[in-house]
């Protein structure tokens, strides 16, 4: 048989990880499937926190909703309509005069 010099064989017969200059070759090869597994990990975080932001903004907009109905409410409660039914089952009513501003004066 003659030697072959390199080629698609050799890798296919995977000589190129136990020839002689076969610790270069493995030392490249540890760094690449590190840098793999690296890459593997970094991909999987980026998708639990993708996940996690958008479970926080569906709770951001339920809590949002929530929010403008329940200020909504008030509105409505705050309203001189409404004052005026609640405080007229106790018999109270508008006052048939205007205020009057009171000024204070302080002499020194």
């Amino acid at each position: 048989m003659k030697q072959n010099s390199g080629g698609i064989y050799d890798v296919l017969r995977g000589s190129f990880l136990t020839d002689e200059s076969a610790a270069k070759n493995w030392r490249v090869i540890f760094f690449v499937v590190l840098l793999l597994l690296v890459m593997i990990w970094s991909s999987h975080s980026a998708d639990e926190k993708a996940v996690k932001i958008a479970d926080l903004n569906k709770v951001k907009r339920e809590l949002r909703a929530e929010y403008v109905d329940t200020s909504t409410i008030l509105m409505r409660m705050k309203l001189e309509s409404a004052i005026r039914k609640k405080v007229k089952r106790s018999g109270l009513s508008p006052a048939s005069d205007p205020p009057q501003k009171i000024k204070v004066i302080i002499k020194k």
